[in-house]
């Protein structure tokens, strides 16, 4: 019996929901870290990850002047000085060099998110929300972009693979609105209080920036019930002419 399995457009995958805000510091640390288990797990193939959008503060003013580092926001919300805030990010810092990420919250610009998600659910559309996420995570922890800004958004859009065109009409597009809106809905109605948060075939949930072992378990687990229940069948092999190595095709 032939024991290879192809893995084809039509092959059953199980689904890995991450509901998740792009300035959410752990986010993209629980991101590296369930990518690092899934480098560990034996059935990556079989897996697919869709990304939905929260917002953690959507009452930060869209197209905004005041251009302020996470340090600098955190001072003025907390009442703080700037290096008591930065002292609170060292931690945070510090998990995120542990999962190999380069945090500079002093470039960090703090912005409304919203169109950012917009552009990720395009991507979405595209089979390349799994990249605009990454994208948008490095351009916002590590190079200092701002996305509240469309022009920023329209380049980062381009380097994932979209169209100029098709994010610019989707930056300001009701449609794209309206998928946040029902992300952000869906996660209240399930009773997402914080991200990230994962949720393995909609049967086991994962909260937090876990340690990549923890994410491993979640697959091990979730993928072993979800194969229970989708079991393949061997491919069935006709072999007539073919080219086997050592044998004359010619």
């Amino acid at each position: 019996m032939n024991a290879f399995k192809p893995v084809t457009m039509d092959t059953p995958k199980m689904k890995v929901e991450v509901w998740s805000d792009i300035m959410c510091p752990f986010c993209y640390i629980g991101k590296r870290n369930y990518e690092s288990a899934l480098s560990q797990f034996g059935g990556g193939d079989h897996i697919e990850i869709e990304w939905h959008s929260f917002q953690l503060d959507p009452m930060i003013p869209k197209n905004s002047s005041r251009k302020e580092n996470v340090y600098q926001y955190l001072a003025d919300r907390k009442g703080i000085s700037y290096d008591q805030s930065a002292k609170m990010h060292e931690r945070v810092i510090q998990m995120a060099r542990n999962a190999g990420l380069d945090y500079r919250f002093d470039k960090a610009i703090v912005a409304n998110s919203f169109d950012a998600h917009r552009l990720i659910q395009l991507a979405k559309t595209k089979g390349l929300g799994d990249a605009a996420e990454e994208r948008l995570f490095r351009a916002y922890f590590t190079e200092g972009k701002d996305f509240g800004d469309h022009d920023t958004l329209v380049s980062i859009g381009k380097e994932t693979g979209l169209e100029e065109d098709e994010i610019k009409s989707a930056l300001v597009s009701d449609e794209y609105a309206e998928k946040v809106e029902r992300d952000i809905q869906e996660a209240a109605e399930i009773g997402v209080e914080g991200v990230p948060f994962f949720i393995f075939d909609r049967r086991y949930a994962v909260s937090g920036a876990q340690p990549p072992e923890y994410f491993l378990q979640a697959l091990n687990q979730s993928f072993g019930e979800w194969k229970k229940n989708n079991q393949e069948k061997d491919p069935v092999v006709a072999e007539d002419a073919i080219c086997k190595p050592g044998e004359d095709c010619l």
